[in-house]
């Protein structure tokens, strides 16, 4: 299928670590790991022009309890090389589905990744393949939420897919709270005064600025990626 009869041409989907470490406490779960795999080939067989930024919370999080003792400069480091061995587990997974990946770190290491260079990150992009964007922006005290967002803007992504365990956006937790209410839409503004944990501050905030919408889904419903690419309602959006 062409891209031209899906909405969107061009996507970001932002994972957490914990989507590949599925119901495991710690590392990478293969059942998982080929769940989310399918999910990305699926919306890339429709011609969408995909990038991924995965977390590394299944391994190591910088600002964990784990990271206690630790400087939050070097957590926060240890943090950006967890989501490169995320995204070469994803890598292969995707490459043994028959398709082309590339994985870019924000930090260089040239014998397991490319270095990301925006220009070369659009090329992959045009050219069919699907780019694993790793290792955040490169930079500490900074999230794989704002590097999503950061690299969605560089990259032209036309929205923010966010993966999580919950069909949207809610008023308060609706794994504690069955009465949680679920939003169709919200505002960027709203968001960010209700305290609501959509992605970080900061990366709502540089999404507000640029205009970047947000789609916030449950990624165990399967197809939903899909579902969003032909421009479905599935979960909630956030704009302006």
């Amino acid at each position: 299928m062409e891209s031209g009869q899906t909405r969107y041409g061009r996507i970001l989907l932002k994972l957490s670590g914990e989507a590949i470490g599925g119901q495991r406490e710690f590392g990478i779960d293969g059942a998982a790991l080929q769940y989310v795999a399918d999910e990305v080939k699926d919306v890339h067989g429709l011609g969408v022009e995909v990038a991924v930024v995965l977390g590394g919370g299944n391994i190591f999080r910088g600002g964990s309890e784990q990271a206690r003792g630790i400087d939050r400069v070097t957590a926060d480091q240890m943090g950006m090389l967890a989501t490169v061995i995320n995204s070469l587990a994803l890598q292969d997974a995707l490459e043994r589905k028959g398709v082309q990946t590339r994985v870019m770190s924000a930090i260089e290491m040239r014998s397991v990744s490319e270095p990301y260079i925006r220009r070369r990150a659009i090329r992959h992009l045009e050219k069919g393949r699907v780019i694993l964007i790793a290792a955040g922006t490169g930079n500490p005290y900074f999230t794989t939420d704002s590097a999503a967002a950061l690299r969605a803007m560089e990259v032209k992504a036309e929205i923010i897919l966010k993966g999580t365990k919950v069909d949207g956006v809610f008023d308060s937790d609706p794994m504690h709270n069955p009465k949680a209410r679920r939003f169709d839409a919200i505002t960027y503004l709203e968001v960010l005064e209700r305290g609501l944990k959509v992605m970080d501050s900061t990366a709502i905030s540089l999404c507000m600025d640029n205009q970047m919408p947000i789609v916030v889904f449950d990624l165990w419903k399967k197809g939903s990626v899909r579902r969003l690419a032909m421009g479905e309602q599935v979960g909630s959006t956030v704009r302006g």
